[in-house]
């Protein structure tokens, strides 16, 4: 789909990043790889990037029905992949995000692996190992092969996981692994500062449709806040929940507008339940929220009870009584969330930004 090269190329280097969306589309290609691509162009290092789907199929993959036609943007998508693992022919690395092929076994890590021996840079941000089943899902669940994560992991050259819980699970299989969390671009996008002075309080939610049911647990505490405390409640997402309360708010999520959208929010929040796959998340949306002054109130689950300090630049919460009075405490108090956002802004710039972390992500490359 692309292919570049910087001023001097490194012909020691040659990436071949095999993914499943096309470039610009995904947040876990955005954010997990993509936006260190001028850093190999900088560098001369040579890539090329080829989705599983094409733009026009990806656009429709997720409206309803047409189920004959999606399954033929798979089956094209599986032509295309057999005619990528030739295309790796020039390149001595190969990027594979998540799986090379959404359904079936892994044959194709295999041949790019065994028979073409490319040293394959795995990476994922999510516990995909374990079987998730959904309405809007439910065939793809059937086809799905959950088990050959560990199988790729072994033939990887080195894995990339988003947080420790995913690199200790990687660990298991290749001792050649690395925690390489999400970050964000502090310089050209989240680049700036939540002003907490203004009037009009908002507490904010980000996400997509399959995450939308993590609000339900916040719904009590949010009808009880706007009892006595004057603000709305925004939820940016692909779809609106269209949630029970006072004073509400839906933005439709869009790439072209995400950064002004979130800065809407005062205090931004993350709940999450306790299970192998919410252990997997990787805080992203914390991230976001921090790297924009937004001071965070997030379930201490998994990477959340390392990514804030409680206090110092966020708040766990974990009890609905948590919940109401750590956001209670931040509504009554502009001070209070002008100084943990601009705490929160500062870890992201020095930890979690594309700054932080480019090197990082040159020596997966070693």
């Amino acid at each position: 789909m692309s292919l570049k090269k910087g001023p001097t190329q490194d012909k020691a280097v040659k990436i071949f990043f095999m993914v499943p969306s096309p470039p610009g589309i995904s947040p876990a290609q955005r954010f997990r790889f993509e936006h260190y691509l001028p850093v190999l162009e900088q560098r001369g290092i040579r890539y090329k990037i080829r989705s599983f789907y094409t733009m026009n199929d990806w656009e429709q993959l997720y409206l309803p029905g047409k189920v004959l036609k999606k399954a033929f943007f798979v089956f094209k998508g599986f032509l295309r992949r057999i005619v990528d693992t030739f295309r790796t022919i020039p390149y001595n690395y190969v990027y594979i995000q998540r799986e090379a092929t959404p359904i079936g076994p892994p044959v194709i890590e295999f041949v790019v692996r065994h028979f073409f021996r490319k040293r394959i840079i795995y990476d994922f941000d999510d516990a995909i190992w374990v079987p998730v089943s959904s309405a809007q899902n439910k065939l793809a669940y059937r086809l799905r092969w959950f088990s050959k994560v560990s199988s790729i992991c072994k033939w990887s050259y080195k894995v990339s996981a988003g947080n420790q819980f995913l690199a200790d699970y990687a660990l298991q299989f290749n001792r050649n692994t690395i925690v390489m969390p999400t970050v964000v671009n502090t310089k050209q996008q989240h680049n700036t500062l939540r002003d907490q002075s203004k009037r009009d309080l908002v507490i904010g939610w980000t996400g997509t449709f399959s995450t939308l049911k993590y609000l339900q647990m916040l719904i009590p505490v949010i009808q009880k806040l706007q009892e006595k405390n004057d603000f709305t409640f925004v939820v940016i997402a692909d779809k609106d929940p269209v949630l029970p309360l006072k004073k509400y708010r839906f933005v439709k999520w869009n790439k072209d507008t995400e950064i002004n959208d979130l800065l809407l929010l005062n205090i931004g929040v993350m709940p999450l339940h306790e299970t192998t796959i919410e252990k997997g998340k990787c805080g992203f949306k914390a991230i976001q929220y921090m790297a924009l002054g937004i001071p965070p109130v997030i379930s201490p689950v998994g990477m959340n009870t390392t990514l804030v300090a409680e206090g110092q630049d966020g708040f766990l919460a974990e009890s609905e009584n948590e919940w109401f009075q750590k956001l209670e405490r931040l509504l009554a108090d502009a001070d209070l969330r002008t100084a943990i956002g601009s705490n929160a802004r500062k870890k992201i710039v020095e930890q979690y930004s594309v700054d932080a972390t480019s090197e990082k992500f040159i020596e997966l490359f070693t």
